[in-house]
């Protein structure tokens, strides 16, 4: 097994590789493979969210430096708590205030665990970086362009949260769990003895690690705390009262506190009037979605519409959609089949088969 699907992909076995090392089992069993292929293995864990997190916290760093000593690898950690703070939490606050629904995410990873790391990488004389990130990365023999696939377990695909990496980030990518699933994963991390080999996994945001979103929200933004306003119907008529925007998104159904015998779910917010508007689950249907921010991860627009298979959350399984790009890096998607539940903030992703043919993030959906 070859890291990021192909040796092909980056750089051969011999040359210097930086691994994110986030203090879990998987960062940890991508950088024992890479030491069993050969590589000269750097190992790096970025200090992001501190003592609000359990990911990247100093817990972590201190087990990710107890596999490197098990891997006889060097290891460094990089403090960027503030540009965290600032590149992604504060962003994560101000979303929500504004009625959208953020992935984090996704900017973390470009910013953080490939562009900056990246940079370190090319300070410590590394050509390469390598992540625990179940995906793969190929490169089109003809065209010389990095091409980014789902991994082989689709149920650990983390293809969707990658969308946003361009072809440089791409040529200088590994995912050496690419073809692995969880279990061998695990497997191989126990029969290294790795400290982190039955260290469970976090299923939030590495900042909001007991998923209450709301209160990081007001920790970010104080003035949150103020923002009570009326939960309406589509006719306008208030049926209630809510304790902020940011407490909300689209399809939710729980915390809405109405009471009665109908069923009402989010159907969308209202920011600028400070109103939550509500309805029956059908109102939650869309024909499409405006996306914008879409980054091609060939580099460049299609020249026409194409037919993609379109995910608008991580755990969404897709929808058959006809994708019309639009001028100033926007995008159109036309569902065959309404999709319920399009939250404007949340990424849309094109796919053709395993092939992630670029995404962005959804501005509003189209009824």
């Amino acid at each position: 097994m070859s890291p990021g699907g192909r040796a092909a992909s980056g750089p051969g076995a011999g040359t210097r590789v930086v691994v994110g090392l986030s203090g879990g089992v998987d960062s940890s069993v991508a950088a024992a493979l890479l030491v069993e292929q050969g590589y000269e293995v750097v190992g790096v864990t970025l200090h992001l969210a501190g003592s609000a997190s359990r990911c990247c916290s100093l817990d972590d760093a201190d087990d990710a430096r107890r596999v490197a000593e098990s891997l006889g690898i060097r290891f460094y950690v990089a403090n960027e708590t503030e540009r965290f703070r600032r590149e992604v939490m504060q962003p994560f606050a101000d979303a929500y205030l504004a009625g959208r629904t953020p992935i984090p995410c996704v900017a973390c990873n470009r910013r953080f665990k490939f562009e900056r790391l990246l940079g370190r990488a090319r300070a410590l004389g590394a050509s390469a970086v390598a992540t625990g990130h179940y995906a793969r990365v190929e490169r089109d023999p003809a065209s010389g362009a990095c091409r980014l696939l789902r991994a082989r377990d689709v149920s650990k695909d983390q293809s969707y949260f990658l969308y946003d990496l361009g072809q440089e980030q791409l040529a200088h990518a590994l995912f050496p769990l690419g073809e692995l699933d969880k279990a061998q994963v695990r497997a191989r991390a126990r029969a290294l003895d790795l400290v982190t080999a039955d260290k469970p996994e976090s299923q939030e945001i590495c900042f909001v690690p007991d998923g209450d979103y709301a209160r990081v929200v007001e920790a970010l933004r104080p003035a949150a705390l103020a923002g009570a306003g009326e939960i309406v119907d589509g006719a306008g008529r208030v049926l209630g009262r809510h304790a902020g925007v940011h407490r909300f998104t689209v399809g939710q159904r729980r915390g809405l506190g109405l009471g009665g015998g109908e069923r009402l779910y989010v159907r969308a917010l209202e920011p600028e009037r400070n109103r939550v508007v509500v309805g029956p689950v059908e109102d939650l249907d869309s024909r499409g979605a405006e996306v914008e921010a879409v980054r091609w991860i060939s580099g460049r627009a299609p020249a026409a519409d194409l037919r993609a298979r379109v995910r608008v959350r991580y755990r969404h399984d897709g929808a058959d959609a006809r994708l019309e790009p639009l001028a100033g890096s926007r995008a159109r998607a036309h569902f065959d089949a309404p999709v319920r539940a399009v939250a404007p903030g949340q990424a849309a992703v094109f796919y053709r088969g395993d092939e992630v043919l670029g995404g962005g993030s959804i501005a509003a959906s189209l009824a």
